[in-house]
């Protein structure tokens, strides 16, 4: 395994030293690398306003652990990750999936330490955006995105930004229609730009609409959450455990792990549980190896008619339609 010590940032300091660690050479906005290593493209460009975009489309040809150490944490990283293979993300005691069908949005705080882990043969194709803590106000006041309490949200000293999410369909959507372009030259550089602006616009008018749960988060406190996360998940075909147990699982009084789960996950605990839950159950259906019944009984659903309702509630039709569509 080749294991790389690196950081990002809000400017293109990173990206002599990034090059020089995985042994790449820059010409021009590429970082290209030793076929034997990965091959694909590596590319970066400043998109103006605080605004960094280093655009990936990889194939790995060994096993690579990146550790990020961000020497200047005053920028917040939005990691938009369609890889298909193995690859994980962890700090300290946690460690998670990403990639297409997993977590496939991160937003981690410069301030935060990162590990990212990647097997041999895996496909990469990530947008990541780094844009200074400094210049999200700016942004979301020339786009007209009201944000409450957005001088605390921004302060390292009040709180610590982080969520692990999965995308949007629009946000995949203006992925894909990028990855179909020529990488290179004014028109690319154009769309990347375009691509950058509408994700940020479109996180921050998410978000907008929700509570933002102002706090600092520790890497120990990070770690428990992500630990509770995978416990859910690993446990979708069990009722939803109590809220008393998952904070004694934590370390945290209930308060703190309600508080902290939501502002990391963007959802509460029963919430998170159950549209994993449905997300496992959609893909049950299509493997066509269950009746609806037996996914029913197999997820812990107290009768058919409850999990149909949730079904539909979450995507639009009934378990029965959507085997018909299938």
């Amino acid at each position: 395994m080749k294991i790389i010590e690196h950081y990002y940032g809000a400017d293109l300091n990173w990206v002599e030293h990034y090059a020089k660690q995985i042994e790449g050479k820059i010409k021009g906005n590429f970082i290209i690398l030793p076929e034997d290593s990965q091959s694909g493209t590596r590319y970066f460009l400043d998109c103006g306003d605080g605004i960094i975009a280093y655009y990936i489309n990889v194939e790995y040809h060994r096993n690579f652990e990146l550790i990020q150490k961000n020497p200047n944490p005053d920028f917040v990283g939005f990691y938009y990750n369609l890889t298909e293979g193995e690859a994980t993300v962890s700090s300290g005691h946690f460690m998670y999936n990403v990639g297409r069908w997993q977590y496939n949005l991160s937003v981690i705080d410069g301030s935060l330490e990162s590990r990212y882990n990647v097997g041999k043969g895996s496909k990469t194709f990530c947008l990541c955006i780094f844009i200074k803590k400094s210049m999200i106000k700016a942004y979301a006041k020339k786009n007209n995105i009201v944000i409450q309490n957005i001088d605390t949200l921004v302060n390292s000293q009040e709180n610590t930004i982080v969520r692990f999410d999965r995308m949007s369909s629009e946000s995949f959507h203006l992925l894909n229609d990028l990855r179909k372009l020529e990488v290179g030259g004014s028109i690319f550089d154009l769309n990347l730009r375009g691509t950058v602006h509408l994700l940020i616009s479109n996180y921050l008018k998410k978000i907008a609409t929700k509570r933002i749960i102002i706090q600092t988060v520790n890497e120990t406190d990070l770690d428990n959450i992500i630990t509770i996360q995978m416990y859910l998940i690993n446990h979708l075909d069990h009722p939803f455990p109590s809220i008393t147990f998952m904070a004694n699982m934590a370390n945290m009084s209930e308060s703190k792990f309600k508080s902290l789960f939501k502002k990391i996950t963007g959802n509460t605990a029963n919430v998170f549980f159950m549209e994993n839950k449905m997300l496992l159950a959609k893909e049950l259906l299509e493997k066509k190896q269950l009746t609806i019944s037996q996914i029913s009984d197999q997820l812990h659903f107290t009768n058919n008619s409850y999990f149909a309702s949730k079904f539909k509630e979450h995507f639009g039709l009934s378990p029965k339609a959507f085997n018909k569509q299938l």
